[in-house]
C-alpha cells in the first residue's frame, strides 16, 4: 500500500501548489483496512511523511491492525527531482517521524512514482547509509514514465561501495513474446481484466513472490477533478488524459483484491523478503 493524497499530489506536480493530504487519505486507508482485516491479511503501508504529519492516528491505526509501516517519502517528490543530500532529508525525516508516531523500527522503503531507475541508482546506496534494510522501487521493465530495462526480477540483496548493501525487493513483471508487462498492482489491477491478474500471480509464484501494490486513492470511486484552469489548453488536455487513467475502473478495485486475498497468501514485504531470502547481516 502506497498510502498517499492524490489531490495534494496533483496540485503539488501539475499546479506546483502545496497543499496538505485530504482527509479522503485515512477514509480509504481505513477502508482497505477493513477490507484486510475481513481477510486476515497484514501488508506494507508505505506512508508519505506528510501523510503521517497530518494524521498521526492513521499511522498508529496501522501498525495496531498488525501491519508493517514503510517510508514512501516525505512530500512524494520523485527521487530524479532530488539531489542525493535532498533525498536523504526526505527519506530520514519521514522515518523518524513515523516512528515517532508509532514506536517501531521501519526498515523498509519505496520512492514515489517507482524513480529508482539507471540515472538514480545512487539512491540505494544513500537508503542503506541511512539504515533502510530493504527497498522496493524499481520496476524492472523498459517504461515510459519509469523503469528499469533488464533489471534483475527476484528479490536480491545489492552489493554497495564501503561494504553496504541492501535488499531491492522488485514489483512484479510478467514475460510475454520476450517482453516484460508490469501486473499486480495499481493501474495493472483496475484496467486488466481480473483472470489476467489471476493468471499472472499464478504464473509468476512458480517462481518468485509476487508483489501487489494498490493506493488509498484507488478505491475512491467519487474523485473530485481538481480545478486545472490556470494551466494551457495543451497542459489540461495532457492532465486529463493522466486524470483519467488514474480514475477509470476504480469500483473494481476492492472486489478484486477481495478475490485475490480469497485465493492467495499475503503477508509484509519483510516477512517474505525474510521467508524468500532472509536477512543478511551486515
Amino acid at each position: 500500500m502506497d498510502v498517499e493524497d492524490y489531490p495534494s499530489v496533483v496540485a503539488r506536480e501539475w499546479l506546483g501548489q502545496e497543499r496538505p493530504p485530504g482527509k479522503h487519505v485515512v477514509e480509504n486507508t481505513r477502508r482497505l483496512l477493513e477490507l484486510f482485516a475481513r481477510h486476515d491479511v497484514r501488508g506494507t503501508f508505505f506512508v508519505l511523511g506528510d501523510v503521517a504529519e497530518a494524521y498521526p492516528q492513521l499511522v498508529r491505526d496501522i501498525r495496531d491492525r498488525g501491519h508493517e509501516l514503510g517510508v514512501h517519502g516525505f512530500h512524494h517528490r520523485r527521487v530524479f527531482q532530488l539531489t542525493p543530500l535532498e533525498f536523504q532529508e526526505e527519506v530520514t525525516s519521514a522515518r523518524s517521524l513515523i516512528e515517532q508516531i508509532a514506536g517501531v523500527a521501519v526498515v523498509g522503503h519505496r520512492a514515489p512514482a517507482y524513480s529508482i531507475v539507471p540515472s538514480t541508482s545512487w539512491a540505494l546506496a544513500v537508503l542503506a547509509e541511512a539504515g533502510f534494510r530493504y527497498d522496493s522501487s524499481i520496476f524492472p521493465i523498459a517504461g515510459r514514465r519509469y523503469g528499469w530495462p533488464g533489471y534483475p526480477r527476484h528479490i536480491h540483496r545489492v552489493a554497495l561501495s564501503g561494504g553496504r548493501s541492501i535488499i531491492e525487493a522488485p514489483l512484479s513483471t510478467i514475460a510475454i513474446l520476450g517482453r516484460r508487462v508490469p501486473v499486480c498492482g495499481g493501474g495493472y489491477l483496475r484496467h486488466y481484466p481480473y483472470f489476467v491478474t489471476r493468471w499472472a500471480m499464478r504464473r509468476i509464484g512458480k517462481s518468485r513472490p509476487v508483489i501487489v501494490y494498490v493506493h488509498p486513492y484507488e478505491v475512491d470511486t467519487t474523485p473530485t477533478e481538481p480545478d486545472v484552469s490556470a494551466l494551457s489548453a495543451a497542459e489540461r488536455r495532457r492532465f486529463r488524459r493522466v486524470h483519467w487513467r488514474q480514475t477509470c475502473n476504480r469500483q473494481h478495485v476492492e472486489r478484486r483484491l477481495a478475490f485475490l486475498m480469497d485465493e492467495f497468501p499475503f503477508s509484509t514485504l519483510s516477512s517474505v523478503i525474510e521467508t524468500t531470502l532472509g536477512w543478511v547481516e551486515r
